[in-house]
């Protein structure tokens, strides 16, 4: 891979100006930078960004293997789309000749062979752990830069909740082996691609989720060559890791923005020439979104309530995209093959799913299921209702559009532990009922294997909120890890990290201690972590790596029990081996009447081990719980 410029000299072409009768035609970019031979869809778009470059008249190559299917002359005289058919196609270099009226534009083209086939790229699943950060708030590297040159005014302030702080890639790399002394095994971080965005003084785009280039990590995080060497030292490691995209809206300064390649690439662009070109929405028809997810599946919807939601922009510096539109969708599809193969991603999630249009994102899952049929995506489904979740996963019943989207996020299961960590569990509603209440509805998904679960992350308050109830946390952390679910966790909740978003997001999304120069408090070692922070470290980190390749909880059938006297308990059984979660929902002693439980248990089965401590306890006795505790037992 190479570093991707956004300059005249920008791939791997080689350009040569033509004068036109009247207009100078340049070539100043082509998306993607390169591709590889061999795709099941043999169809390549190249996306060419210059001035004038619609006037060209023709496009040929004698490369074998490829054909010229099509030119698009969109609506701006800045963009051309040539449609290639690579059927045939081999690795190598090929040229494209443009004829223009008084001469030709050369360009040289890379076609690379592909690292392995797509049905070898193996996604995560229920056997990983998936670790969430934010690379601007996790470590930074001995080489990090404090001004990038080239980037759009920006400021690093750690005291600042809402500037960059500084991580990067390098940050990252450099604590590995913490990820795999903790057990997780999956990394997921919050987008790096590049966000130029200028800073306002106390605003910034850190969290990566306003895109200015679609091929190029943002210089502040590293390169597009470190991210891939990122990649290869965590596949060394046995850690996988899961890219963040955004479909739904791109950040007001890409090059699409000021200038629009057709009328419709985004959804509601008219205010933007009330406004002068600029995000500012004061006094125009900027239309925002509701930020309400229903209307898209409500039958009974009504069309503003739907438009809203789907047309409607985010806030007014990231621009809404139309998926509809043919052409924006194939250069969205191409990019995510892109990052696949070259920087050997293995998975993908999606942000804010349901906002974008749902055929042109059902069309982008099933081509890119089709290519790598063991490759997994989880969309960002933000509806509390596990109804409206299941009906987006791959092969629902529940809706008459399949979306070939295979993870969905369970925000169900947060919001139900949410509630269930201030509540006392009784015989009906409250408490750990939530959460018994919540997985009786498993019925809706077409698998549940395939739903991501998760107790908090980057948008939510923080599940310790601003305390520091160990007793909670080890609750939704037992479920969490011993449910059918793919679990993910979020960064710093291992050493009790805490926080609201009452003031700012940025109050969720804190330095992880010791990631930074100067920090007195380096939460990455045994030593520099607090007594209560090792503790709570060492019940998780068991916690993990005992379940790690553990055939019970990845394959395993769960049953679980109506909430009793207070007690939840959920259980997973795979052939004779078994796991019970036993939860004691309230502030009080409890018995547990074992005999309730007895289907669980062979007839010489009587004794289970408890998974953190190894502590044996009889499974033919009734059982003593201390307040809020958490028990996980395998027999």
């Amino acid at each position: 891979m190479r570093r991707i410029l956004l300059v005249t000299a920008i791939l791997m072409a080689t350009v040569l100006s033509a004068q036109a009768a009247k207009n100078t035609i340049k070539i100043e970019r082509i998306d993607p930078t390169d591709w590889y031979v061999g795709m099941k869809n043999p169809s390549l778009q190249l996306m060419v960004y210059g001035k004038n470059i619609r006037s060209v008249e023709q496009v040929t190559t004698d490369y074998p293997g490829v054909r010229i299917d099509s030119l698009v002359r969109l609506d701006s005289p800045n963009y051309l789309l040539i449609y290639l058919n690579l059927k045939d196609a081999k690795p190598g270099k090929m040229t494209l000749k443009l004829k223009v009226e008084s001469g030709k534009l050369t360009v040289n083209y890379q076609l690379k062979q592909r690292e392995k086939s797509g049905a070898a790229r193996q996604g995560f699943d229920i056997s990983d752990v998936l670790y969430l950060l934010m690379p601007d708030r996790f470590a930074q590297g001995e080489h990090h830069q404090k001004q990038v040159k080239g980037m759009r005014n920006y400021k690093e302030d750690r005291q600042a909740p809402s500037l960059r702080h500084g991580g990067d890639i390098e940050g990252l790399q450099q604590h590995l082996d913490y990820f795999t002394d903790l057990g997780v095994t999956a990394l997921w971080f919050t987008p790096i691609l590049e966000n130029d965005s200028p800073d306002n003084g106390q605003w910034s785009t850190y969290h990566g989720y306003a895109c200015t280039d679609y091929y190029r990590v943002d210089p502040r995080f590293g390169t597009n060559e470190q991210y891939r060497q990122f990649i290869d030292a965590c596949h060394q490691k046995g850690l996988k890791v899961v890219m963040d995209m955004i479909f739904n809206h791109c950040g007001f300064e890409h090059p699409w923005v000021a200038d629009l390649p057709s009328k419709d690439w985004l959804n509601l662009p008219g205010w933007l020439e009330q406004s002068g070109g600029t995000s500012d929405s004061r006094g125009t028809d900027f239309l925002q979104t509701s930020y309400k997810l229903t209307p898209v599946l409500d039958p009974y919807a009504s069309e503003i309530d739907k438009l809203e939601t789907e047309q409607g922009w985010f806030v007014s510096t990231m621009p809404d995209l139309n998926q509809n539109n043919p052409h924006l969708m194939r250069y969205l599809i191409q990019n995510s093959k892109w990052w696949i193969e070259s920087a050997g991603i293995d998975g993908i999630r999606m942000d804010t799913y349901p906002y974008a249009y749902h055929k042109p994102m059902a069309a982008w899952m099933k081509e890119l299921d089709e290519e790598y049929p063991n490759f997994n995506t989880v969309g960002e489904t933000w509806v509390t209702e596990p109804a409206y979740t299941a009906a987006w996963q791959k092969d629902s019943k529940l809706s008459d559009e399949n979306s070939y989207l295979k993870t969905v996020m369970d925000f169900s299961f947060q919001e139900k532990l949410d509630s269930a960590k201030h509540e006392t569990t009784d015989d009906w509603w409250r408490g750990m009922n939530r959460l018994y209440n919540s997985f009786s509805y498993d019925y809706l998904y077409a698998n549940p294997s395939n739903v991501m679960a998760f107790i908090e992350n980057h948008d939510t308050n923080r599940f310790l909120e601003d305390g520091q109830d160990v007793l909670a946390l080890k609750q939704a952390l037992g479920l969490l890890l011993t449910v059918r679910r793919i679990p993910q966790l979020y960064y710093g909740t291992e050493i009790l990290m805490n926080g609201t978003k009452k003031v700012t997001d940025g109050n969720v999304r804190k330095d992880f201690p010791g990631g930074f120069p100067g920090d007195k408090h380096n939460a990455f070692t045994r030593e520099g972590r607090s007594k209560a922070e090792n503790e709570m470290f060492d019940w998780l980190s068991a916690l993990l790596h005992w379940r790690q390749g553990n055939e019970t909880i990845i394959r395993g059938y769960q049953t679980q029990f109506i909430p009793h006297k207070g007690v939840y308990v959920i259980a997973r059984r795979w052939h004779r081996h078994g796991v019970m979660t036993i939860i004691n929902g309230t502030p009080e002693q409890k018995t547990m009447e074992m005999k309730r439980y007895a289907e669980l248990f062979d007839s010489d089965q009587t004794e289970g081990c408890d998974v953190v401590t190894g502590q044996k306890y009889s499974l033919r006795k009734d059982l003593t719980l201390t307040p809020r505790q958490t028990l996980i037992l395998e027999y």
